[in-house]
């Protein structure tokens, strides 16, 4: 006989009632997949999740887009699960805060059903979620060229791979903000990464906590949700014209 399979438990946090009726059809069509509850406000959320506890909890970014004591409420809240936030804009700063908050998974509202579906069962096994678009810059730093970087070079970067601002890296270093600056042109024109996302991304890949999403979009895509990726080295053209 057969064992029975348990099926990972959804939970959906959604201000869309159609959108989340979609989900719950999504996942109807699975084996190992199952929507337990939608909740339409962070605070049902909650309340839901106390009386039936749920794998993953997928939420509308508007529940955690603002950092503050709703946000950390909310993740406090929901720890017992692993939160996948989705939204159609998501930015560089938020998507980085979002992951060291304690975020497992950031999709997007465009995404095809086989992405949201790998999704959700990479982070039901312990892994953490993003698309491979968001990924290109960051695979590119495994190159040799990274170890070209000078001593403070690689102090900088490392500051940069936990999300820190130029502003903070000056400080911490006791350096001013404009050697920062020219440090992160060196570190761009070496490793031939176009943006500090890249570096922020690739130093938590590095630390385990990502695990690549495999998709079928070509690596060398970059989505428009990610859209700033596109710019090429903005903190270089920021020191040109200075």
């Amino acid at each position: 006989m057969m064992k029975h399979q348990m099926k990972t438990r959804i939970g959906l946090c959604e201000t869309q009632p159609a959108t989340a009726e979609g989900i719950r059809s999504l996942l109807a069509g699975t084996s190992d997949l199952e929507c337990r509850w939608s909740a339409g406000s962070a605070a049902m959320a909650l309340a839901l999740l106390r009386q039936q506890p749920v794998d993953v909890l997928l939420a509308d970014k508007t529940y955690l887009s603002i950092p503050g004591p709703e946000e950390t409420h909310f993740l406090e809240g929901v720890r017992s699960a692993a939160v996948v936030v989705w939204s159609q804009i998501l930015s560089e700063p938020e998507a980085l805060r979002l992951i060291h908050a304690g975020v497992r998974g950031i999709l997007r509202k465009s995404a095809d059903l086989a992405t949201v579906l790998q999704c959700f069962r990479t982070v039901a096994e312990g892994g953490t979620w993003m698309e491979d678009s968001v990924f290109r810059d960051a695979i590119r730093l495994d190159r040799p060229a990274r170890t070209s970087l000078t001593a403070r070079e690689r102090q900088v970067l490392e500051l940069v791979e936990q999300g820190m601002r130029n502003k903070d890296i000056a400080d911490e270093l006791g350096i001013r903000p404009g050697t920062v600056k020219i440090h992160m042109k060196h570190i761009f024109e070496k490793t031939g990464v176009h943006g500090r996302y890249g570096l922020a991304l690739n130093g938590l890949r590095q630390r385990s906590l990502l695990a690549m999403a495999r998709t079928h979009e070509a690596l060398g895509e970059i989505n428009g949700e990610f859209g700033a990726l596109r710019e090429p080295m903005r903190e270089t053209r920021t020191l040109k014209a200075s």
